[in-house]
């Protein structure tokens, strides 16, 4: 460490406010970009929260996600405590074997196949709206819209019953903890990968239209526990980054109504330009992204070591004047962005597209629904998911009749 380092830090974590990031990460930015790291157990890594580092850490061959797999900057995880993730577990490998489970599931998430997915995803969100309407306000927009409607496509997309959605919601909020201990984890990925190993079976008797379906009888050579393995990442990341986005959009565009007027209209494209705005303005990936040195690498100019950790920035990154101009503002009619809400390079997220559809989807259909929409508390009365993985609101009460 260099002697222009300031002692480490821990991760910021403390907003000012729920829909910007902590302000810590702006002068970070400007001063101290790549800044020293302390975590829980002790370790000393690196904090990268400039736009352009960001990108080619996420980019970068060097650097390892396999390596992070037991790393957290909110987190400490004793030695004894960590198990081993179930095989197929892509997300956390590196190539060749990270590569080829990708490619495998990259045919199921084509660009048209999620177009194909449209009327569908507009049938589940009508279908919540109806519940909604005919159970009347106010209504909980998390427990009565965002959470079912991501259960719905996410579950039909992998050929899960819905049926199972109070466990997988269960599940999900262990395993998006931030604090939950260690053993809990671990406890919860072991219960969700049996789960799944059963489903797989399953699936071998009676095949439907889903992608574990597809797996389970496509040429691939893949195990049961491989399949099991790959869903499982999808499963999760599909269900709580569809909710959180849904839930916290909607109390953007609530606190910030002059953004609405894309929404009101036919033109498609404004309506892109508004979902990719608020993935860049909100970006739930909170707590950042965590690789690892596997040789001594360069970054913004510091020395990053061998075996070190580092911590890439998503919501710091795109805020950065870098990734647009004037980027604490929220402005639906900018253009797209390379913003970096899906990450960056061999790891971004798969099912960014099914994410774009669902959200364009919903937001255009509740608002159409419900143009008085609004909110039934205070903001300052919105609990936040500051605690978890990613970050949405833990409840957003809504009203939406003539006042």
């Amino acid at each position: 460490m260099t002697d222009t380092h300031s002692a480490p830090a821990t991760l910021p974590t403390r907003r000012s406010d729920l829909l910007n990031p902590p302000e810590e990460y702006r002068r970070l930015r400007e001063e101290e970009p790549v800044s020293r790291l302390s975590f829980p157990d002790g370790t000393v890594g690196w904090l990268v929260t400039r736009y352009e580092d960001v990108r080619a850490v996420l980019a970068d061959p060097r650097f390892s996600t396999y390596l992070a797999r037991h790393s957290s900057p909110v987190r400490a995880t004793p030695p004894e405590e960590r198990g081993e993730l179930p095989p197929g577990h892509f997300i956390s490998m590196d190539a060749p074997d990270h590569t080829r489970y990708r490619r495998l599931l990259t045919g199921q998430f084509t660009v048209r196949r999620m177009r194909a997915l449209i009327p569908r995803v507009e049938q589940i969100v009508n279908g919540r709206l109806d519940v909604m309407e005919q159970v009347g306000e106010p209504a909980d927009l998390v427990e009565a819209f965002a959470l079912p409607v991501a259960a719905l496509v996410i579950c039909e997309l992998l050929g899960v019953s819905y049926d199972d959605r109070e466990y997988l919601q269960e599940v999900s909020e262990t395993l998006m903890s931030s604090d939950a201990p260690t053993s809990e984890l671990y406890a919860a990925v072991a219960g969700l990968s049996t789960y799944l190993r059963d489903l797989v079976r399953a699936k071998h008797e009676q095949p439907g239209d889903d992608i574990i379906s597809g797996l389970v009888t496509g040429d691939n050579g893949l195990t049961d526990e491989e399949i099991a393995g790959m869903a499982l990442p999808l499963l999760l990341a599909g269900y709580d980054a569809a909710a959180n986005m849904l839930g916290l959009g909607v109390l953007a565009l609530l606190l910030e109504p002059d953004q609405l007027a894309p929404l009101r209209g036919d033109d498609q494209v404004a309506q892109d330009n508004l979902v990719e705005e608020l993935l860049r303005y909100l970006t739930t990936v909170h707590l950042g992204t965590i690789r690892g040195a596997k040789e001594d690498v360069r970054v913004g100019g510091e020395l990053v070591r061998e075996g070190e950790i580092v911590v890439a920035s998503l919501a710091a990154a795109n805020r950065d004047p870098q990734c647009c101009p004037d980027p604490d503002r929220l402005d639906v009619t900018r253009g797209r962005t390379s913003h970096l809400a899906f990450g960056h390079g061999p790891h971004q997220c798969l099912g960014q597209q099914l994410a774009r559809v669902v959200l364009k989807v919903g937001y255009r259909e509740l608002f159409r629904r419900f143009p008085g929409l609004r909110l039934a508390v205070p903001p300052e009365e919105i609990d936040t998911r500051d605690d978890k993985v990613m970050y949405g609101v833990y409840a957003l009460p809504v009203a939406w009749s003539d006042q």
